[in-house]
């Protein structure tokens, strides 16, 4: 069973890596068993289709970046949450690696693959602004830190490093103004 498990994340690290680095075209279901070092048989086993690969690496992106942000808790209730989202999200913009390259694959895949992640993006904004001070800083820190992190996942990246530094600071400085309340 633990096998299972291990040629299960090998899978899923290869295809997010093909997708990564040879763009989501390339994603077929023998380059990902090749660079995960499993049979088509065995590829075929944990994920019957490519429509079934693309889920799980949705499903792997939503529950690693969950899992991430929950270290926040529910002690601090919507500004705590969104001062965690803030730092996991700034620090994914410093990453080199696209962490987020499966969402793209399934982008290109099937845009339906993507409901999930509408529905986690839904719900964190929602527990942002429950009990947030200022619901309007919490749209707008949600709206810049998305459309930095989606000019990265899809190349379309303009602002050099000074204006993307220039853009968190004002955001962070917005958020700070609007903390927690006493």
């Amino acid at each position: 069973m633990a096998r299972r498990g291990t040629s299960r994340d090998r899978i899923l690290r290869a295809a997010s890596e093909l997708a990564f680095k040879e763009g989501a075209a390339h994603l077929s279901l023998d380059a990902v068993a090749a660079r995960a070092g499993v049979s088509k048989g065995g590829l075929l086993y944990n994920f019957p289709n490519k429509v079934a690969l693309m889920r799980a690496l949705v499903q792997q992106y939503l529950d690693e970046f969950g899992a991430e942000l929950e270290s926040a808790g529910e002690k601090g209730g919507g500004e705590r949450l969104a001062a965690r989202y803030l730092e996991v999200a700034m620090e994914h913009l410093e990453e080199r690696t696209r962490a987020s390259s499966g969402l793209l694959a399934a982008l290109a895949e099937d845009p339906e693959l993507l409901a999930p992640v509408k529905r986690f993006n839904r719900q964190l904004v929602d527990r942002m602004k429950s009990g947030s001070a200022d619901a309007g800083a919490v749209l707008i820190l949600f709206l810049v830190l998305e459309g930095l992190r989606a000019q990265r996942v899809f190349g379309t990246e303009i602002l050099d490093e000074d204006e993307q530094r220039i853009v968190l600071e004002r955001t962070v400085s917005l958020m700070a103004a609007n903390g927690p309340s006493p």
